[in-house]
C-alpha cells in the first residue's frame, strides 16, 4: 500500500512562479479567491463568507491534511511577489490502496489566460510522479468548464468518464467529467 510523506514541505519554482506552503497569513488572499463568484462558478462549493472561515479552512482542512500526509496544497505566487497568493494547486483524496489522487487548482481572475495554472500544474505533477509512488491522477471538473478541460488536455490528461448527475449542489444534480493522467504517459 502507498505511503507518502510531504515533510519537509517541497517548495517548488518555475520560470515565473514560487509554489510554497500556505499559511494563516494567506487567509485574506485565500478568502478573496474563494469568495470570487467568477472562480466559485466552477468549484460547485459555497463561497467563503469571511476571512475567519478562510483561516479555519487553512488550519483545519489544508494544513491538517498536509500534516497527516493525506493531501498537499501549494500557494501559487509570482517570484516577483512571493508573499502574494494568486492561486493554489494541490492533490487530495489520496487513494493509498490504488496509488491514485485527485488534483485541483484555482487562480485569481486577474491572472487568467497567462499560462500560470498550466505552469504550476506541470511542476506539481512532475514533482508528485518523481517523489511519490502515485501512479495516476484524476481531475473532476464541471463539463461547462472549457478552460479547465483545455488545461488538462494540454498537460497530457485524457477524459476517462462522463458522469450524469452524480454531484448534488445547491439543490441541483450536476454532471462531472473525470480526466486522468497515468505516470509515464505525460
Amino acid at each position: 500500500m502507498l505511503t507518502v510523506n510531504f515533510a519537509p514541505f517541497p517548495v517548488l519554482e518555475t520560470e515565473r512562479l514560487l509554489l510554497r506552503c500556505i499559511s494563516i497569513e494567506d487567509a485574506d488572499a485565500f478568502f478573496d479567491l474563494r469568495s470570487d463568484q467568477r472562480i466559485m462558478k466552477w468549484l460547485d462549493r459555497e463561497p467563503f463568507k469571511s476571512v475567519e472561515e478562510a483561516r479555519v479552512f487553512i488550519s483545519e482542512k489544508i494544513l491538517d491534511s498536509l500534516y497527516k500526509n493525506e493531501g498537499i496544497l501549494w500557494v501559487i505566487a509570482l517570484k516577483t511577489d512571493p508573499e502574494n497568493l494568486i492561486g493554489t494547486t494541490g492533490f487530495w483524496r489520496i487513494d493509498k490502496e490504488h496509488y491514485r489522487t485527485e488534483i485541483g487548482y484555482v487562480l485569481g481572475a486577474a491572472f487568467w489566460k497567462k499560462g500560470i495554472t498550466k505552469e504550476a500544474v506541470q511542476k506539481t505533477v512532475k514533482w508528485l510522479f518523481e517523489n511519490t509512488a502515485i501512479h495516476s491522477i484524476e481531475a473532476n471538473i464541471n463539463p461547462e468548464n472549457d478552460p479547465s478541460a483545455a488545461l488538462l488536455k494540454s498537460v497530457g490528461f485524457v477524459q476517462e468518464a462522463y458522469f450524469k448527475e452524480n454531484y448534488y449542489f445547491n439543490g441541483v444534480f450536476k454532471d462531472s467529467i473525470i480526466y486522468s493522467l497515468v505516470k509515464g504517459h505525460q
